[in-house]
């Protein structure tokens, strides 16, 4: 059993591997391998696609790794294996991004990233720091959180989903703002669960034990 953190150059992964070593060794997950590589992500249990930076930047930085999203598409779509995608790694799950310009994202979860847009214009852009999770839907990988668990961000832009039950948890940041998104096999956090303490591990445990 192994789970791949798929490295496309988009962002330091460390913090993200320790944190998901540390919890398969917990929980008897397997490996935790970092990798570019196609033919180890096809082999993959599970699949965890991080991201740091702009939707654009990202999205090219991942297209650039020759085969590595098909092969994420086919242990994924094809196959079924979890997917946990993180920060821009989830924001690529929607239909498109407004980021500097329009991009077209995975269009595995219907929706649009557009920036924030807090009423309060005191509150800065982007949003940084810790803010209290609101649980919209039960969600196995949810497992013992619970509104106003605390969670660690960093983003200016956020996912806006078509359909209002794929959003499994928001904050609120002078408007909702999408914190969890699911489906099927699929789920993202906006948030880094690397980066948030207890809740970030749990959620990091509870996916490694998902069987969707």
């Amino acid at each position: 059993m192994t789970t791949v953190i798929v490295d496309y150059e988009s962002g330091n992964l460390h913090s993200a591997e320790k944190a998901f070593q540390r919890m398969a060794s917990d929980v008897g997950a397997g490996d935790v391998i970092v990798t570019s590589d196609p033919d180890v992500v096809r082999r993959a249990s599970r699949v965890v696609l991080p991201g740091d930076g702009a939707f654009p930047a990202c999205r090219k930085a991942l297209f650039d790794h020759r085969g590595v999203f098909e092969a994420i598409e086919e242990v994924v779509i094809a196959k079924g294996r979890p997917f946990m995608g993180i920060c821009i790694g989830m924001q690529m799950l929607a239909t498109r991004g407004l980021e500097y310009s329009e991009t077209p994202g995975f269009d595995w979860i219907r929706g649009t990233v557009g920036a924030l847009a807090p009423s309060d214009p005191s509150m800065k852009v982007p949003h940084m720091g810790w803010n209290d999770l609101v649980i919209n839907a039960p969600h196995p990988v949810l497992k013992g959180i619970s509104t106003g668990d605390h969670a660690y961000f960093v983003h200016s832009y956020q996912f806006r989903v078509d359909d209002p039950a794929i959003r499994l948890a928001h904050v609120s940041y002078g408007e909702d703002v999408t914190a969890v998104v699911g489906r099927d096999n699929i789920v993202g956090t906006q948030f880094h669960p690397e980066k948030s303490q207890a809740t970030g591990l749990a959620i990091i445990s509870n996916f490694l034990r998902w069987a969707p």
